[in-house]
């Protein structure tokens, strides 16, 4: 599958996922119809190499269809961005492994839907730190976690687990754990009654699991989240907010045009904040599309035919820029969906009606708390701090 081709069986879904995004958003259900049309598009594997049955697209190519299905759809687009970060994850990192490397072409030739359990209660929604630790016997694994978010994760066919890497290992050295929907036992702490993005289902478990060992990931997950984890969620997440943002400011447009024909002559404040909102948009996709060149060229270095792994200060400053196009993305995207409403005024205020935007504001709030704004912008502070600057001018 080519991108063109790809793009056009996103629009597909996204037709679809428009058709029950009310539903899915009244009643905080799984938008199953919507990602049914993935499985049958075969844009769950767009990531997977070819060579193992996927369409072997790029990281900008998958970009691209998750900002089409939040003209749909969000909690589809963010559903799917989810999954495609962690099958990245497998990807990237499962090494010579023959159960990963099987995992893969499973993934491809079944249309696997892969979810996350990084959360935990213990660890205050720190993703590099593990309560819980994986315990290894005679080439089996076990692991038990309480979550407080696995979104989808009573829909996905398997779940990728964090945890220490053993019972005597520090918080931080963990590992990544594929466990098959067969192999895990989910216990629900509660019911996901949301703001907004109602349709990812995003509750609590307890989580059990056991398998083969080989499940275990090899590489660290300090290394995961660094190299795959970090950058592919944070673009793929920004790709989406866009998305939203988008299709809020298409229907503030029509709402505009609409106006200016009904009352031609009429001075409106409107025409201005739809040329802030135009402006605003016009940088993210710009921010957005140089954050995904930026993943693609990081991947690259690590991964390709044994180029040398980027240096120490280029690594901090990459995870810099990933997390301040996270940060930067998911603020600017409610401040135009916010622009979008006042120039729709009561249009855009009401549910349901052509110009609607009541649930693009909702959904949008969630941006600044997946991985809290807050925590990620101290982290962010203390690369900054650690880096040189790149120019320096004497007197």
């Amino acid at each position: 599958m080519n991108p063109q081709l790809a793009r056009e069986a996103a629009r597909r879904v996204a037709r679809i996922a428009a058709e029950h995004a009310s539903a899915v958003d009244r009643d905080a259900r799984f938008p199953a119809e919507a990602i049914d049309a993935l499985r049958r598009e075969r844009l769950l594997s767009a990531l997977v190499p070819a060579g193992f049955g996927g369409a072997g697209l790029t990281l900008t190519d998958v970009a691209s269809i998750c900002e089409i299905l939040a003209h749909g759809c969000a909690s589809t687009a963010m559903i799917y961005a989810m999954h495609q970060s962690q099958a990245a994850c497998v990807i990237a990192h499962g090494g010579e492994s023959a159960w990963q490397r099987g995992f893969v072409e499973r993934m491809a030739s079944a249309q696997l839907l892969l979810a996350s359990a990084t959360s935990e209660d213990t660890t205050g929604g720190s993703l590099r730190t593990s309560g819980c630790a994986v315990q290894c016997s005679d080439g089996r694994f076990r692991i038990e976690k309480v979550a407080p978010t696995i979104s989808y994760g009573a829909h996905a066919d398997s779940i990728l687990v964090t945890a220490r890497r053993a019972s005597d290992a520090p918080p931080s050295d963990q590992v990544l754990i594929v466990a098959l929907r067969d192999q895990l036992a989910l216990e629900p702490l509660g019911h996901w009654d949301a703001l907004g993005m109602r349709g990812t289902c995003s509750s609590g478990f307890r989580l059990v699991a056991s398998g083969d060992a080989a499940q275990i990931l090899p590489a660290p997950f300090g290394d995961i989240a660094n190299r795959t984890m970090q950058p592919v969620s944070h673009t793929l997440w920004a790709a989406v907010w866009t998305g939203i943002a988008a299709d809020a400011l298409q229907r503030a447009s029509a709402h505009f045009r609409a106006q200016s024909v009904a009352r031609p002559n009429a001075v409106s404040p409107a025409g201005s904040r739809l040329v802030r909102a135009t402006e605003l948009l016009q940088m993210m996709k710009a921010r957005v599309s140089a954050a995904l060149a930026a993943a693609q060229a990081a991947q690259a270095a690590d991964y390709g035919g044994g180029a040398t792994a980027l240096p120490l200060s280029a690594q901090m400053g990459f995870t810099a820029d990933m997390n301040t196009l996270k940060t930067g993305i998911s603020s600017a995207a409610l401040q135009v969906v916010h622009e979008a409403m006042l120039i729709c005024g009561i249009s855009g205020y009401r549910n349901g009606g052509r110009y609607s935007i009541g649930r693009h504001l909702r959904d949008l709030y969630s941006a600044p708390l997946m991985i809290n704004n807050d925590r990620i912008g101290q982290n962010t502070a203390s690369l900054l701090l650690a880096q040189r600057p790149s120019v320096s001018i004497e007197a």
